[in-house]
């Protein structure tokens, strides 16, 4: 059985570094077209003993306010020691164009001590966004993913997060976030990532299908657009505007560092000019100890304590390697696994051939 492979992969095998066209929808933000953060604060009941301890004062503090609300008073001197209640912040992002009465999902997390918030039930909490307004409420039972047990001895497993959980479609939008969208004569588009070659295809490319004059490039991440301002021929408009096929400029390539993860990610078109790496281990090694010197008998001496140290130097077993000039992403790799590298030590390498001006490549800590 024959089978034959499609066009694309014919292409890409022929030309590894030939850039496709890519969907306009998916290189761009439409400007005013964002989702906005919401917070708020509120608590978490029916915990099974896993709450907040009585050292957290605000959330004492705040079982007493809720009473008061429905008439429940409590002495000046008496503070509510409860074990099933924890203290929260609540946290979500209102879509674009969302109106009265959708719903969003919302993420609880713990501000106290709860050991955990699972089987708990978020009481009404409001949900403001940076200017103060009230964009949303939100209540609901709280799904949590993690868990923690828990024995007499005090050994304990933590799965996971038990302090931050989620109530899907838990807010209830009360509030809409008005836009300009519909009332300017123009829609500005942004890049995700600014590239002036991108940018002015982007431009050409809505002229050549909507007209000449319809957009212009004003940098390289913004890119400004004649639009109709009829709300049914604008969202027309921007259906259509975001199936065209654009070819992007070529990005510079990168490499990118997780420092804390010790993670390591290489683009495929970086290359390393010729150089010769050499890199070994250094370990220093301090053990300390202590000497006892005791004296005779009957010598009228005291016992003395005298510590030593002893010092060890090892320098590994360093290696040399030459890379060749043009060398691709598959010659790097091989080349650093050669030298035995960890992913610290291909951080460092790299970083010492970008300062040496043989890596052609953005370096990137994250």
């Amino acid at each position: 059985m024959r089978y034959r492979l499609p066009c694309w992969l014919w292409l890409s095998l022929l030309f590894p570094s030939c850039v496709f066209a890519a969907r306009l929808g998916d290189l761009v933000d439409v400007e005013g077209i964002r989702g906005n953060q919401l917070i708020g604060y509120s608590l978490v009941v029916g915990l099974d003993g896993t709450g907040d301890k009585n050292q957290v004062r605000f959330t004492n503090q705040s079982v007493t306010n809720m009473l008061r609300q429905f008439g429940v008073q409590l002495p000046a001197k008496i503070d509510p020691k409860v074990k099933n209640v924890a203290a929260v912040a609540v946290s979500a992002v209102l879509p674009p164009g969302y109106s009265r009465g959708q719903s969003i999902d919302v993420t609880v997390s713990s501000i106290g001590d709860a050991k955990s918030l699972r089987g708990g039930t978020l009481l009404l909490a409001q949900l403001r966004g940076a200017d103060g307004e009230i964009y949303a409420l939100a209540q609901g039972s709280v799904v949590v993913g993690g868990m923690q047990a828990q024995g007499n001895s005090g050994s304990s497993i933590t799965i996971n997060t038990p302090t931050a959980g989620l109530i899907p479609n838990g807010a209830t939008v009360e509030r809409e976030i008005a836009t300009d969208f519909q009332s300017n004569d123009q829609v500005y588009l942004n890049l995700h990532r600014p590239e002036f070659k991108t940018a002015n295809n982007i431009a050409t490319a809505l002229n050549q299908n909507f007209g000449y004059g319809t957009a212009t490039a004003e940098s390289a991440t913004r890119i400004a657009v004649k639009a109709p301002l009829s709300p049914g021929s604008r969202v027309a408009f921007m259906s259509a505007l975001e199936d065209i096929e654009v070819t992007p400029g070529k990005m510079s390539p990168r490499v990118v560092f997780n420092s804390r993860t010790g993670t390591v990610v290489i683009g495929e078109n970086v290359v390393v000019h010729a150089a010769a790496v050499s890199h070994g281990s250094l370990t220093v090694t301090i053990r300390e100890s202590n000497a006892v010197s005791q004296p005779g008998p009957l010598s009228n001496g005291r016992t003395a304590v005298t510590p030593q140290s002893e010092l060890r130097v090892n320098q590994g077993n360093g290696h040399s390697v030459v890379i060749p000039t043009a060398t691709t992403l598959r010659s790097i790799v091989n080349a650093l696994n050669g030298l035995g590298a960890t992913p610290d030590d291909i951080m460092s390498i790299l970083q010492a051939l970008h300062e040496a001006g043989a890596l052609d490549a953005e370096l990137v800590v994250i």
